[in-house]
């Protein structure tokens, strides 16, 4: 995959993982590309444990592994997030 393939399916894979999770997100586009890129390679991960069984190499996933993995990574981010309680 060209870069510049990588980085629009990396935007596209974030634009949807930010629809899908509930709450607001705040962040550009730029940060919303690398959100999509690294669901990419996390998608790509879990596509190969998922596959053969074993770690293979590290690969991008196509749209719906990165729009996957970009969802998993909103997720730990908003867990590990501290919970601001207001009165």
């Amino acid at each position: 995959m060209s870069l510049i393939g990588f980085l629009l399916v990396g935007l596209i894979a974030g634009l949807i993982a930010r629809f899908l999770m509930p709450g607001s997100q705040p962040m550009g586009m730029v940060a919303t590309m690398g959100l999509g890129m690294g669901g990419s390679f996390i998608g790509g991960v879990l596509s190969s444990l998922l596959g053969s069984g074993r770690l293979m190499d590290l690969r991008p996933a196509g749209i719906i592994g990165a729009t996957i993995g970009a969802f998993v990574l909103l997720l730990a981010f908003g867990l590990s997030r501290p919970r601001v309680t207001r009165s």
